[in-house]
């Protein structure tokens, strides 16, 4: 089969036999096909699109591309949580070792964060000595020990993915809901897991701005589970306001951490309970999501969650103080607040400016192969709905002495829409899906 006429015929709106997209992304891993022509046929898919049985095809094979896990000599049920990407969404670190210390085993490969979302590995690099780069032998010991590991994808785990993710990137194709959940779920079904809980952000922090675009890929993402033998569970979350207060790497790990001291902000609680009780169910360990939910509230109350968070630290190299004293992590000395130019109700916010405020200070990357800096970020003071006055900080940056900070504080300032009349605050979860 030549890539040619396979790429002609997805352009001309084609469905392609699994021969078909065997043979083209073989021929790309080994060489034969170059990235100009593979770059050819993820236009013609961000165009035609695949259909169901197209998507659940492409997964598969990118999936074996490369290794996939069994964690079967490890005892229990392993359930993992993906969320699509947000401001000040960090999520994942207190719900990790929440779910883990309820007897869920989680095992949990992650990303960085690219343009105005954050990435996970970041945040947890922020900690002091904390690797994820663990191979998968040490990984699998992590995991065995602490019922919880946390690494980034290595070069066995779907090497596909990762080179075409490559080639989206600078195609203008990432925005391809076959190509976003085929990525996504060639990478979490390599860990070796029975179930999944999705967290698809809406809104004008997230990648899907409209609840239609992310009904479509959370409905994408389960099918692919359901054919995979998989449970899951999506959850489409509000992204019209950053999550949580803090934005930035180690600014996220602080308000981690005082949500498993029992003390963080009351949406992060609630989608950190909420996943975990999810995660619960998905793992067979409580027969409804009350009772998962009771489950996980007394394992964060307690602080029995935070001692597992701490355990995860030790096993990783990290620094375990900083669940007892944040001042540990890098946090930039240097702080200014954007004031409201006046008075009035909090209607609208720019969530993606947001990130790109906290990016411009040095939080976040433009391409994959920049750094980050992990001090620097910014707290957000005011939320939709809030009345301000004149004068009152809309946000406070952190940020280095003597750093130029104008263009963040620009950027931030625009981000906000005030105006006369309150407005309804925004329903955190917006819906719930289930795998068939």
């Amino acid at each position: 089969m030549r890539a040619y006429d396979i790429i002609r015929k997805k352009r001309d709106g084609g469905a392609l036999s699994p021969a078909e997209m065997s043979a083209l992304l073989d021929a790309y891993l080994a060489g034969h096909v170059p990235d100009y022509q593979m770059s050819a046929f993820l236009m013609a898919v961000f165009f035609r699109g695949m259909s169901a049985a197209e998507i659940s095809e492409w997964t598969r094979l990118m999936l074996h591309s490369g290794e996939v896990l069994d964690l079967s000599d490890i005892p229990g049920v392993k359930v993992d949580k993906h969320s699509t990407g947000g401001v000040g969404d960090k999520i994942s670190l207190p719900l990790a070792p929440l779910a883990a210390e309820c007897g869920v085993v989680v095992p949990m490969i992650s990303g960085r964060g690219l343009g105005h979302t954050g990435g996970t590995l970041d945040k947890l690099e922020s900690i002091p000595g904390f690797r994820v780069d663990l191979d998968l032998p040490r990984f699998r010991r992590v995991l065995a020990d602490v019922g919880v590991a946390m690494i980034g994808q290595t070069g066995e785990i779907a090497p596909a993915d990762k080179r075409l993710y490559a080639l989206r990137d600078v195609t203008a194709t990432v925005d391809s809901i076959p190509l976003i959940a085929s990525s996504i779920m060639s990478k979490k079904l390599a860990e070796g897991i029975d179930g999944l809980v999705l967290d698809v952000k809406v809104g004008s922090g997230a990648f899907m701005k409209t609840e239609p675009q992310a009904r479509a890929l959370a409905q994408a993402l389960l099918s692919i589970a359901h054919g995979m033998g998989k449970r899951g569970r999506a959850y489409l979350t509000d992204m019209s306001q950053p999550l949580g207060a803090q934005v930035g790497n180690s600014l996220e790990v602080v308000e981690s951490v005082e949500t498993l001291q029992g003390k963080g902000p009351e949406d992060v609680t609630a989608l950190t309970l909420d996943f975990a009780a999810a995660m619960i169910e998905l793992a067979g360990l409580e027969p409804d999501h009350e009772r998962a939910k009771a489950r996980a509230a007394s394992a964060l109350y307690s602080g029995r969650a935070l001692e597992r968070f701490r355990k995860l630290i030790e096993a990783q190299g990290g620094d375990p103080r900083v669940c007892d004293d944040v001042m540990r992590l890098p946090l930039a000395t240097s702080k200014t607040p954007v004031m409201a130019p006046r008075a009035g109700y909090v209607t609208a916010v720019d969530t993606e400016s947001v990130g790109v405020a906290s990016m411009m200070l040095g939080a976040g990357r433009q391409r994959a192969e920049d750094a980050v800096d992990p001090a620097v970020g910014l707290t957000v003071r005011v939320r939709l709905g809030d009345r301000v006055e004149a004068g009152q900080p809309l946000a406070v940056l952190w940020h280095h002495p003597g750093q130029d900070t104008r263009a963040a504080e620009a950027r931030l300032l625009s981000s906000y829409t005030l105006g006369v009349e309150p407005v309804p605050v925004p329903r955190l979860v917006l819906d719930v899906l289930e795998t068939a």
